[in-house]
């Protein structure tokens, strides 16, 4: 029998030893991480808790300790932890649950799709989904209400298009939303009318609302399990850390719920949309971020334009597919400057969505008056896409420290319209990788899920082919604005943690950075590039914990 006072000291020699650190050391993996800037290989990694302690090249001894937990990374490729730039996490995790339209081969298919979805889930008040892409259909042009009614004449059903800047309606939503011939577009929208005036049931842009505003909010339970699958998604993916590019103040409140319930198993550094609820006291109480860095709060994202496949990107001179029409600004210029430089003084990074290479003008314009007003360069505003530029605005990134936030798989999704979009002169400034970074600009890459795939692995394989999965075209799109394997990569790591201000805590592995990590079959510098997409994650580690393994999928399945 133990003693009471045996008892209490043998607890307190438990509980003082489960607070000890914990030191692990992980070996016979080919490690790559930067180091200076630069490529470096690695052979191990030791971390405690959190942090990491070092990493060891092939030719050190490692050390020998029975205090230290060992793994065998079994020859696995070990990369640092990949960030997405630009996402939408929330957003993703709803697009989880919702029917998904990407790849569809037709308007048919597309509502073919929506009505399994509806008998899987028949219980929802709306039929939602995202994905459809009319450039991908054989007739290549909108689709409409007509399709869906003859399915759900009772049933609203709201579909957006792959890019978010465009929505497809049937009647019944249309009523619910008051939309009649006589409804007119609303600035910086468009809702499409056929020949007799009719809405057809697809709205662009600021036209979206009109809809929107009628649809059921999801309750603030159904966000947070949309949040969770949403982290646990990307984890399974190899991000260990997105910029979640638009979120509002209830959703900040949700971030802060999980984080300080331990649910928060990959970083996330948001943005607040601007304009949104209350958004000027928001910044009023500066920027944010957890005690475990899980969480921060130091940037805005405002949206300047609409998207190019929907023609809502603003251009300087018309489409060159579409006499007389030049896209869509979202806000006129004062109210830009407004939200851009009061954020800017409220000590935010400013994050804006500019697509068209006249919204890019502007937004570089605006910026080059309110950093030097606000005295703000050193908070490293960024452009989201800069997707098509003015070859002379591209060394403008670089001479006001302005980060590219580029998205490479738009790129590849892009290439079959975008020549016909801008013509054979202006696509030379478009989705230019190379010039830019040959002008010292930095490329925070990301995807813009749920746009397009939140797969990491298939923006490293358009940064380096220039080409879809079908290799094609052969070659590459437009090859000189190629990356190589090491930028490409760098541009998901080192650079996407610098442009959220955390390329001291992340983004490389290095001594005394948070041990983000993840392992793979496949080595990136060494596979056939053509592969690149197909790699596949087997764990994930954040803050020295591992978050997913394949194993254990492949373990519940």
């Amino acid at each position: 029998m133990i003693k009471p006072h045996l008892f209490s000291a043998i607890s307190l020699l438990f509980i003082s030893t489960q607070l000890m650190a914990q030191t692990t050391l992980v070996k016979n993996v080919k490690g790559y991480t930067f180091i200076d800037n630069s490529l470096t290989k690695f052979s191990a990694i030791s971390f405690t808790d959190d942090t990491i302690d070092k990493i060891y090249s092939p030719e050190e001894v490692l050390p020998n300790s029975n205090d230290l937990n060992v793994i065998d990374g079994q020859g696995q490729t070990m990369l640092p932890g990949l960030i997405d730039a630009h996402g939408h996490v929330i957003g993703y995790g709803h697009s989880l649950l919702r029917v998904d339209l990407a790849d569809t081969s037709s308007e048919r298919d597309a509502v073919n799709r929506t009505i399994s979805y509806n008998k899987d889930i028949p219980t929802m008040s709306w039929v939602l989904g995202r994905g459809w892409n009319q450039e991908q259909w054989s007739n290549n042009t909108y689709p409409t209400a007509k399709s869906l009614d003859e399915v759900f004449p009772n049933k609203p059903v709201w579909l957006r298009r792959v890019d978010g800047h465009a929505g497809w309606a049937n009647t019944k939503a249309m009523a619910l939303a008051g939309i009649t011939a006589a409804t007119k577009s609303p600035a910086g929208g468009e809702i499409i009318k056929d020949q007799s005036g009719q809405p057809t049931g697809v709205f662009i842009d600021n036209a979206m609302a009109l809809i929107t505003d009628s649809v059921t909010q999801p309750s603030p339970i159904e966000d947070k399990i949309a949040l969770k699958r949403a982290l646990q998604s990307l984890a399974s993916l190899g991000l260990t850390s997105v910029h979640d590019a638009g979120i509002e103040q209830k959703d900040i409140a949700l971030y802060k719920t999980l984080a300080s319930e331990g649910n928060m198993i990959i970083r996330i550094n948001g943005m607040l949309y601007l304009p949104s609820t209350n958004w000027q006291q928001q910044l009023q109480q500066g920027p944010y971020r957890t005690l475990d860095d899980m969480y921060t709060f130091n940037s805005v994202k405002i949206q300047a334009d609409g998207a190019l496949g929907s023609r809502g990107a603003s251009l300087i001179n018309d489409y060159s597919d579409h006499s007389g029409h030049k896209g869509l600004l979202l806000h006129d210029k004062k109210s830009l400057q407004h939200y851009i430089e009061f954020a800017m003084n409220a000590g935010f990074q400013v994050n804006t969505h500019a697509i068209g290479d006249n919204a890019n003008k502007l937004i570089l314009d605006v910026y080059q008056l309110a950093i030097k007003q606000s005295d703000s360069k050193a908070l490293r505003h960024r452009i989201e896409h800069a997707q098509v530029l003015r070859l002379e605005d591209i060394p403008r990134f670089s001479s006001l420290n302005v980060i590219a936030s580029m998205q490479a798989t738009h790129a590849t999704s892009d290439k079959n319209m975008a020549v016909s979009r801008l013509g054979e002169k202006r696509i030379l400034g478009a989705y230019a990788w190379r010039k830019l970074l040959e002008s010292n600009a930095i490329i925070a890459a990301g995807s813009d899920f749920p746009v397009e795939s939140p797969n990491p692995f298939f923006g490293l394989h358009a940064s380096i082919t220039r080409q879809d999965h079908k290799s094609l075209p052969v070659g590459g799109w437009y090859a000189d604005q190629k990356m190589t394997r090491a930028e490409a990569l760098k541009s998901f790591t080192l650079d996407a943690a610098y442009a959220g201000h955390q390329e001291k805590l992340i983004g490389s592995l290095e001594p005394g950075k948070k041990a983000d990590f993840i392992l793979l079959n496949d080595d990136l510098f060494n596979m056939p590039e053509n592969q690149i997409w197909r790699s596949q994650v087997s764990e994930t580690w954040v803050a020295g914990k591992r978050v997913f393994s394949a194993k254990d999928v492949s373990a519940v399945k």
